[in-house]
């Protein structure tokens, strides 16, 4: 799979040798055949089927909500379609579409004006345009740093340390129906929270922990701040 650069973000074209992907989908369900236009308007990408290449994270993935799940395995063959891989150099395109797809109750700074202002200035794409996102996945942890970071609290520095905080995972998103047309469904495994819950519960405490960490070091370090990309 080859890629080339349009203003710091990757779209990916054809590479025969990798047109094949394994992807993972953590449930409580066993969803044999994803449907277009079921998923949840409000997710980090907007609506879509949410997977990751990461197969122990699709395990720990389907057992989040406490209950027994599923790792639903998938093929796709990506040749034809249109990939936004959102990586660590589109930070301020992945932050102003998570921005504008989910506002946390309990963050006020997501509901402020700065808000709007950065999502105007740096949501320079259309996520329906394309067939599948590649990108982070931001949890309630990462959402206090953004949230810190649009309060003038916490340099952009730290926001893309945070990225680097290997808990979040990659997600695989498929978007378009012509994406959908083009997953195959392998099998699903069973997930039992004997088995998994505690890893999940241990990696979210971890990550929380760092992002505490990092948000306590920016205050002593010099770095860029909303203002400054506004």
């Amino acid at each position: 799979m080859k890629g080339y650069t349009i203003n710091s973000y990757y779209i990916w074209g054809s590479d025969k040798m990798s047109d094949i992907k394994t992807i993972y989908h953590g449930s409580i369900e066993i969803v044999q055949k994803p449907k277009y236009k079921a998923g949840k308007t409000d997710n980090d990408y907007g609506m879509g089927f949410y997977c990751t290449e990461d197969n122990r994270a699709g395990s720990l993935w389907s057992v989040n909500k406490g209950k027994d799940g599923y790792n639903n395995k998938y093929e796709i063959n990506i040749d034809g379609l249109k990939i936004l891989n959102l990586d660590q150099d589109s930070i301020l395109l992945w932050m102003a579409i998570l921005l504008n797809n989910r506002i946390p109750d309990n963050l006020n700074n997501f509901k402020n004006s700065i808000r709007l202002d950065f999502i105007e200035k740096y949501l320079n794409i259309d996520v329906t345009d394309y067939d599948v996102v590649i990108g982070y996945r931001a949890d309630d942890s990462y959402f206090r740093i953004a949230d810190g970071f649009l309060g003038n609290q916490i340099t952009y520095e730290v926001l893309k340390e945070a990225l680097h905080l290997g808990t979040l995972g990659k997600q695989f998103v498929l978007i378009s129906e012509k994406a959908f047309q083009k997953i195959k469904y392998i099998n699903s495994e069973i997930c039992l929270t004997s088995d998994h819950y505690e890893e999940y519960k241990n990696n979210d405490i971890r990550a929380r922990n760092s992002f505490e960490d990092l948000s306590r070091r920016s205050f002593y370090s010099k770095g860029k701040t909303i203002r400054d990309f506004l």
